[in-house]
């Protein structure tokens, strides 16, 4: 269906979602004991299956989020405590300098000023008990270890888990590159971002299943790597799937009902002004033929130093009417990017969460407070659906967007976001197949069903370009009418680069021109020009391609020559040829466990690597959690997992700290144990967390 069908269906039914949620809200609302003053009172039980992995049963939501909190913190308390740090504006304080940039973002973003406005405002009373009972958790933990936590930490509240989330937001539609390249002037170095995402309706199935792959593409450390588990509480609260550290909300998986993926999209949410500067006071600008006073303040961020003392930081906080102003290299800037959800997105994750059928989540959706991110949806009536999901503002037509914008005129400084109505999306289209891989959403479907750009404004950015692993979408799971069950898990695992993408391109132009005499270059052609454009362990043009697709990431003005001249000498001193097995330089490397993987840049099977010493690609991006989720014909739930490393994601002594990576590496899943039946039998160890000291 084409965009505007989003609220088909009656008002009442959409009434009723809404309804129904507030309900669910309302019953985790019932009077009980503060989280902090009665952190023994959870009511909580953790169970770890053979994998390690956490199911976490609560007698009420609160009560689950908190052994989550706990739990977590058990398998990645640094992370979890990084993540702290940063939303307060502390990451330089933990970190030293290199954490100066994102402290200085949390200011220039406003974010503690945005938490104190909304925290209570916007968030409801069983939101924010939720969020203290995780924090709870950690803080639980952190007193049973003080030896692993950092000077400055103290007591975690709800309010620090809510700060992150308000600072980790834009900059998956990439805010923070937009602050740097207008702070140093220069492109900021690509990010390894992606995801892949796929639904098909019992028609595209040659079993009449309705199925769903996640498939995002995340760092496989840090502060926005996954983390599984499954949460289960009295109050209707029963998820599994994917968190972040600090994350007490599931953001990708599914409940007893419906599933969802998401991947990153990139609209134009973010506009740049160039400010005219008043020649007699550096500290005004021009708005309709007025001067006007920047706003103005000094912030002061405490840098650690190698001695472990901290050096205060000055830094000059600039604000206009458009937003965050920047004094760059090439001029004085203001940045402009959708604020108006603020806090709220908690509050959505929540009813994503909860929600039991297609009605409840759009209703969810409708709230309008996650600022981007595409959404592929499937549940157990077989309907699926595509969002490209996003705060799209309501910009003057007729102006290039996507440039420097005059910040001289008020009629300029958007004020509204487009209703939800106008975003791309499609829903349960008569070809039964939905996809995205970070590619534009007027390619999401087979051709008959795709949007048309002509019916979307030119001001709503919206991108038109298409990854390889959207053309390899297109040509596996988009050229096949009757998918199996074995056929759904090859194409996830698909190894090749299609003949339309960059990469060919690359080939082309570096294989069209003279050697010179350069018998290196020579070489490198020919293995180009024999390549079979894909990235299996035995490949031997794999590894050129990979290292060129490195080279044009840290030098994005490199031409494909440049690419290949680049990557020619670090195969040379490393394996002593341009060919060398793929299997040989990919690398799946953790702890005593280094295996050789598969896949590569912007392929379906996607591994994103960097050079080790002994020059091997270690992979640090890409796969990771991979949930294969499928109901059959009678609407009956199964679902099967795998981690790029372990539930343990940073505790090195943990057996599950790497027992998933072999399983990874071989396309191999295990199962998701959802329901208490599947569960029993598979438990290695129950324990409620234990009381603080």
């Amino acid at each position: 269906m084409a965009v505007g069908r989003w609220w088909t269906g009656t008002i009442a039914a959409a009434l009723a979602a809404v309804m129904s949620i507030a309900t669910a809200e309302a019953a985790a609302a019932q009077p009980r004991k503060a989280p902090a003053a009665a952190a023994r009172d959870y009511d909580v039980q953790i169970r770890r299956d053979k994998f390690g992995v956490p199911h976490v049963l609560g007698r009420t939501d609160a009560d689950a989020a908190f052994g989550l909190g706990f739990a977590q913190a058990e398998d990645d308390f640094t992370t979890i405590q990084e993540s702290i740090f940063t939303s307060r504006g502390r990451r330089a304080a933990l970190l030293g300098p290199d954490g100066l940039p994102s402290d200085a973002l949390v200011h220039m973003m406003d974010v503690h000023g945005m938490l104190d406005r909304g925290y209570e405002r916007d968030l409801s009373p069983a939101v924010r008990r939720i969020l203290d009972a995780y924090a709870a958790g950690v803080t639980r933990y952190a007193a049973l270890h003080p030896e692993k936590v950092a000077p400055g930490l103290g007591k975690v509240t709800g309010r620090d888990l809510a700060a992150f989330t308000l600072f980790r937001g834009p900059t998956f539609y990439g805010l923070d590159g937009v602050f740097t390249q207008v702070a140093t002037g220069r492109l900021p170095e690509v990010k390894e971002s992606g995801s892949n995402a796929v639904a098909i309706r019992p028609a595209r199935s040659a079993d009449r299943h309705t199925r769903l792959l996640f498939n995002s593409h995340q760092p496989f450390t840090g502060p926005l790597t996954w983390y599984e588990a499954v949460v289960q509480s009295g109050e209707g609260w029963h998820v599994a799937g994917s968190f972040f550290p600090g994350s007490p909300f599931l953001l990708g998986g599914h409940n007893a009902h419906l599933a969802w993926a998401a991947t990153v999209n990139h609209p134009d949410l973010v506009d740049v002004y160039r400010l005219v500067i008043n020649p007699a006071n550096p500290n005004q600008y021009r708005l309709d033929g007025r001067w006007r006073d920047l706003e103005r303040k000094t912030v002061e961020i405490q840098v650690k130093q190698p001695d472990g003392s901290l050096k205060p930081v000055s830094r000059e906080i600039l604000r206009s009417e458009h937003g965050p102003v920047m004094r760059g290299p090439q001029g004085v800037f203001a940045i402009r990017y959708p604020t108006t959800s603020g806090v709220r997105q908690l509050g959505q994750y929540y009813a994503m969460n909860k929600a039991r059928n297609l009605a409840e989540w759009k209703a969810a959706m409708g709230m309008q407070a996650l600022s981007s991110i595409n959404y592929i949806y499937a549940d157990e009536k077989g309907n699926v659906g595509y969002l490209s999901n996003g705060l799209y503002p309501k910009r003057k037509e007729g102006l290039d967007w996507s440039g420097i914008v005059p910040g001289d005129r008020s009629d300029l400084i958007w004020r509204e976001i487009r209703p939800i109505s106008q975003s791309p999306q499609i829903w349960n289209p008569k070809s039964g197949l939905v996809f995205n891989a970070n590619n534009t959403p007027f390619r999401a479907s087979d051709p008959a069903d795709d949007l048309k750009p002509a019916d979307f404004p030119a001001s709503m950015g919206i991108e038109t370009h298409m990854t390889n692993r959207a053309l390899r979408a297109a040509e596996t799971y988009g050229a096949d009418p009757s998918i199996t069950a074995q056929e759904w898990n090859t194409y996830k695992y698909d190894l090749a680069y299609s003949p339309q993408s960059d990469e060919f391109a690359w080939v082309k132009a570096v294989t069209a021109m003279d050697a010179a005499g350069d018998a290196d270059l020579a070489a490198a052609q020919d293995v180009l020009r024999r390549w079979d454009g894909r990235t299996d362990l035995k490949n031997r043009g794999a590894a050129l391609i990979a290292m060129m697709w490195l080279q044009k990431r840290q030098n994005p003005a490199f031409t494909p020559m440049q690419m290949l001249k680049a990557s020619i000498p670090l195969l040379k001193k490393a394996y002593g040829r341009v060919d060398p097995e793929w299997g040989e330089v990919n690398r799946l490397r953790r702890g005593t466990v280094d295996l050789p993987v598969d896949g590569g840049p912007d392929v379906f099977r996607a591994i994103y690597g960097r050079p080790d010493p002994d020059g091997r690609l270690r992979a640090i991006n890409g796969d990771c959690y991979v949930m294969f989720v499928e109901w059959d014909r009678q609407g009956r739930l199964t679902s099967r997992s795998i981690h790029q490393f372990g539930s343990a994601t940073l505790d090195a002594s943990s057996p599950h700290y790497a027992d998933q990576s072999p399983l990874f590496a071989a396309h191999q899943t295990k199962p998701v144990l959802f329901t208490e039946a599947q569960l029993a039998g598979n438990i290695t160890r129950s324990y409620r967390p234990p009381p603080a000291p």
